[in-house]
């Protein structure tokens, strides 16, 4: 399986990292051929409105909205969460987003920067341990659709979701040495999607 890290801005070496971790040799990707030569991709937390608008100058927007349309698996941290979501509130005006995940995500829900914290969560991975989860100027999510499976909460707020090949979270796993959510992306998400399409 080849993992991509969408490498145009935001924590590109901390999802490296952890992926190695889970033993995936990932490749950081930000090029038409190397969108088209993944197998799945983790599009990272950093600043959505940034990511998307330097996927339109790499020319690979349209090739990112059409590969997760089709199916790729998907795993978004925080930015990455936008990135995947059907709605935003709170945008800029004119951002865009990849879409795929029929979630609405509310960008910056939990304040600004200096409002940053960690608590520990429950994880609906069939683990009974909590998970330490890192909040940067993270969204939440107001609303899920039909299909998508709310994974984790904060004060009934969503804040890890899934639907079938995608999965997101406005938490920032890559930095706590956890790797739990990318082990999960890897084994639960990406690998029987790919088997499905053999």
């Amino acid at each position: 399986m080849k993992v991509g890290v969408l490498a145009l801005q935001g924590d590109v070496r901390e999802h490296i990292s952890s992926l190695i971790a889970c033993g995936v040799d990932p490749i950081a990707v930000r090029r038409p051929a190397e969108i088209e030569a993944i197998d799945a991709l983790v599009l990272p937390g950093g600043e959505s409105t940034t990511i998307a608008q330097l996927s339109e100058v790499f020319g690979i927007y349209d090739q990112l909205k059409d590969r997760i349309a089709r199916g790729m698996p998907v795993y978004g941290s925080c930015a990455g969460m936008i990135l995947l979501a059907n709605e935003i509130l709170d945008a800029k005006q004119g951002q865009k987003s990849f879409g795929g995940l029929d979630i609405t995500v509310r960008r910056n829900a939990f304040g600004r920067q200096v409002d940053s914290f960690e608590t520990d969560i429950a994880f609906e991975d069939g683990s009974a341990d909590l998970i330490r989860a890192v909040f940067i100027r993270a969204p939440w999510v107001e609303k899920v659709g039909t299909g998508v499976q709310v994974l984790a909460s904060v004060d009934s707020h969503p804040v890890a979701v899934r639907s079938q090949t995608l999965l997101a979270t406005s938490f920032h796993p890559e930095i706590t040495g956890d790797y739990r959510i990318h082990r999960y992306f890897i084994e639960e998400v990406a690998r029987p999607a790919l088997e499905k399409v053999k």
